[in-house]
């Protein structure tokens, strides 16, 4: 039975589907970089490429839909953005195992491909949910990004018991089974109402728009920084408690990045269903993000160190998802344009940030000072590199509450204020 003009339930399933399947993108591709490497010859340096290529389609997608959204039909895009996903996720499987002579341009193409599906999602699923009548669009909005961690932690098992039990080689098998998942949602998609949205908010005054418009900036900066001490951790957990701490790498997935990612989930599907207050929230999350970065940086205890990365999780939950929260409470009808700014900013901050920490560890390791200091602490140069890298990525958080304070000052006297602060 088709639902009702005004029953959305079937399209915020959709939506949450679709945000679930789309952890595959960026979950499968790392998981089998080595499987690729030892059957097609392809380097690190060109597997890294995949991932700049990821990026890079991405932010172009956000920057497109940032300035250029009133020339998309944005509820058709939306329902035809699964079946893009899944075509990049096939030809990714398909090109290099049926000729394996081209296997890096199927790889290559296949990215561009579903990256463009990521770049749609991250722009346009929040401003659907966000359209979507609610009596709490907050506890939406956080429900939909935790769908994200539930669907890494899904794809890293899931893709780790295949391959142990049936063998790297059948990898392509794998990938085309995650291909057809985002099926599931074209076919929700399909049969759902969709609910108008906003494209962008033109019909306001100067002095309002220029409001605005500053509103949103403190708001790509926070998502920014947010992101940026998020994926620091993310990229760098299981390298650095394996390298830094000399904790054997079976323990390094478990406790380390498998549990990031449930604690992200959960902190996310908690406030999705008892959250309130977001600005206090991002305020207590950025704090503790700083805590958490100079303790696992800090500490000679190889346990609290553990414990500091994995809490990390548990800060920077919110960072992503409760800064849209956010935009929604102070700036009235933000629009598609809005929602691609922030992922913008969230993308740039996730890619810029973990390079960053990857120069400051080759750069101490290989310095004077970096092994002077690394021979006094009887530890070797990269662990040193990697403890100061650490350190160095707290900054990012650091500068994040400064920021918050500054903004939870500014929206206080804002027109704007919907009681956030």
């Amino acid at each position: 039975m088709f639902p009702k003009s005004n029953d959305f339930k079937l399209t915020k399933r959709a939506c949450y589907f679709a945000y679930l399947s789309m952890s595959s993108v960026f979950s499968l591709p790392p998981i089998l970089f080595l499987t690729f490497r030892e059957m097609y010859g392809i380097s690190f340096t060109l597997l890294g490429t995949l991932v700049l290529i990821n990026f890079c389609t991405q932010l172009c997608i956000d920057l497109i839909f940032t300035f250029f959204p009133k020339y998309f039909n944005i509820k058709r895009t939306v329902q035809i953005m699964p079946l893009i996903t899944s075509l990049g996720l096939l030809i990714y499987a398909l090109v290099p195992t049926f000729f394996p002579q081209f296997a890096y341009l199927g790889f290559a193409v296949g990215t561009v491909i579903f990256s463009i599906s990521a770049g749609l999602s991250e722009c346009l699923l929040s401003p659907t949910v966000a359209a979507i009548p609610s009596d709490d669009p907050g506890r939406d909005m956080s429900m939909l990004h935790s769908l994200y961690a539930w669907g890494v932690v899904t794809v890293v098992v899931i893709s780790t018991l295949f391959l142990t039990f049936f063998g790297r080689e059948n990898w392509m098998i794998l990938t085309v089974f995650w291909a057809l998942a985002p099926v599931v949602s074209f076919i929700l998609f399909s049969i759902a109402p969709m609910p108008d949205i906003n494209i962008s908010n033109e019909n306001t005054s100067a002095e309002k728009a220029k409001k605005k418009n500053f509103a949103l900036m403190l708001c790509v900066f926070c998502i920014f920084f947010g992101s940026a001490a998020e994926n620091s951790m993310t990229n760098w957990i299981s390298g650095y408690m394996e390298n830094a701490l000399s904790i054997p790498k079976a323990w390094c997935d478990v406790a380390g990045m498998a549990l990031f990612a449930i604690l992200l989930g959960a902190v996310r599907t908690w406030y999705g269903k008892y959250g309130k207050n977001i600005y206090s929230v991002l305020l207590f999350g950025m704090f503790g993000s700083v805590v958490c970065y100079l303790v696992a940086g800090l500490s000679p205890s190889s346990i609290l160190s553990t414990v500091a990365c994995v809490l990390t999780g548990v800060c920077t939950s919110m960072l992503w998802p409760g800064t849209l929260i956010f935009m929604e409470e102070v700036t009235p009808a933000p629009g598609v344009a809005a929602y691609a700014l922030l992922a913008a900013g969230g993308d740039f901050g996730a890619s810029i940030a973990p390079q960053m920490l990857g120069i400051v560890v080759d750069t101490v390791a290989e310095s004077e000072w970096g092994l002077s200091l690394a021979q006094t602490l009887s530890l070797t140069g990269e662990q040193v590199g990697m403890k100061v890298g650490m350190l160095t990525a707290a900054i990012f958080p650091i500068i994040g509450v400064i920021l918050l304070l500054f903004m939870g000052r500014y929206f206080k006297k804002s027109i704007f204020t919907k009681k956030t602060v």
